[in-house]
């Protein structure tokens, strides 16, 4: 696997995947000459985790024939105050949309934070994972 990264402004870079061929745009803060151009390479490091996650639970939920309808994942992450401002634990917020049976939803959401996310298993194991799963409201119409 390689992604590729190449400077586009004062901090700001496009990074391209190898076999995907996507791309996304990074950039600093104002601070330090950020303009804006994307994410915090951070912020990715958050967006990493919930959209491995996600894409496991998706996964698992399409096999067990559950009727997901949408799902949302809110990430977070605390840092300590000091350099290199690491993280020290992360919280992931999965709420379901759909008629998907509960039990069946905090299975996936185990399995995928506990077991298969890649990006997770590859994190700081001093750094805590927590998580919740949260099937929303079907609205009555």
């Amino acid at each position: 696997m390689k992604v590729t990264l190449k400077k586009v402004a004062a901090v700001a870079f496009e990074a391209t995947a190898e076999t995907s061929g996507a791309t996304v745009s990074l950039d600093g803060k104002a601070d330090i000459g950020g303009e804006g151009r994307g994410m915090r390479p951070t912020e990715l490091l958050l967006s990493g985790l919930g959209g491995c996650a996600g894409i496991d639970v998706a996964h698992i939920l399409r096999r067990q024939k559950e009727p997901l309808e949408d799902l949302t994942i809110e990430v977070s992450g605390v840092r300590t105050d000091e350099p290199p401002h690491r993280f020290t634990s992360f919280h992931l917020r999965f709420v379901a949309t759909g008629d998907v049976n509960e039990a069946k939803l905090e299975r996936a959401v185990r399995l995928s934070v506990e077991k298969y996310c890649t990006v997770r298993n590859t994190l700081d194991p001093e750094a805590p994972v927590t998580w919740e799963a949260v099937k929303a409201p079907t609205p009555r119409g």
